[in-house]
């Protein structure tokens, strides 16, 4: 398949790296459209009032890459249009540094969105992400974005069930069917981790934004929030703290229906 990958932390994210090389091993016809710098949680958000510029950028990716100063949707629009040599038959964006489960974090991500625009393409759209704990995702934003072994690893083993789901992912979606597969990886995430189908958590956003300070100025502090989902369905979030990988289908055409 023609594989367009992105991502919301940059295109220097090993994440992204890894599951690239993981795409290409199993075969697939990989090219990349990504941000140059991290654009995490900036949604669906588009360049609306200022140009955006895209680059060839190899990135020793093994694969046509481009760099775009721009968001995941920006990267993805205009890589269909203007970037690739035909259209993509599928559109992947990840791997995430951190999860994408609840609502809250569902509606906010970059890199869902980035799938998204995909999905408004036509095309299926799919989301990965890797829960971390937020002591490994300190470490791993003061080393720069270089990971330890053991993270590093854990990457790989994530990029490994992502290729592996893909097939079935894309061909399960029928075209113009604006559906996202939003897949988050737990951690730890095994091999022989198994999927588990689920909903997404119903967690109130949480208040995320610091008092002010002697300037005026409000920074970003991440919470979860309190979920409050019922017992059943399995949830994104309780799949993932019972070990397994969540698989939730978010089915954009039933909008509004009762």
């Amino acid at each position: 398949m023609r594989v367009l990958v992105t991502n919301d932390d940059g295109i220097d994210s090993v994440f992204l790296h890894e599951l690239v090389r993981a795409l290409l091993a199993a075969g697939q016809a990989v090219f990349v459209a990504a941000p140059r710098v991290e654009q995490s949680w900036t949604g669906a958000s588009k360049s609306r009032h200022r140009a955006v510029h895209s680059a060839r950028s190899e990135r020793d990716l093994g694969c046509p890459a481009w760099s775009v100063d721009g968001t995941p949707s920006d990267s993805v629009n205009i890589a269909i249009d203007h970037l690739l040599p035909a259209p993509p038959e599928v559109v992947v964006s990840g791997i995430n540094v951190g999860l994408n489960a609840g609502l809250p974090f569902i509606l906010g991500s970059g890199t869902v969105a980035g799938a998204c625009e995909g999905a408004l393409h036509g095309l299926p759209g799919i989301a990965y992400s890797q829960s971390l704990d937020p002591a490994v995702y300190d470490e791993l934003k003061e080393r720069g974005g270089s990971p330890d072994a053991a993270l590093l690893a854990l990457i790989r083993t994530a990029a490994g069930h992502a290729a592996r789901l893909l097939p079935a992912l894309a061909a399960a979606t029928p075209p113009r069917s604006f559906i996202v597969h939003n897949i988050n990886f737990p951690s730890p995430c095994g091999p022989a981790a198994e999927v588990r189908r689920t909903v997404p958590a119903r967690s109130l956003l949480p208040g995320l934004f610091s008092p002010p300070a002697a300037d005026g100025t409000h920074r970003l502090v991440f919470k979860l929030g309190a979920d409050t989902s019922p017992a059943s369905p399995l949830t994104d979030r309780a799949a993932l703290d019972a070990g397994f990988i969540s698989h939730s289908v978010l089915d954009f055409s039933k909008l509004g229906s009762m």
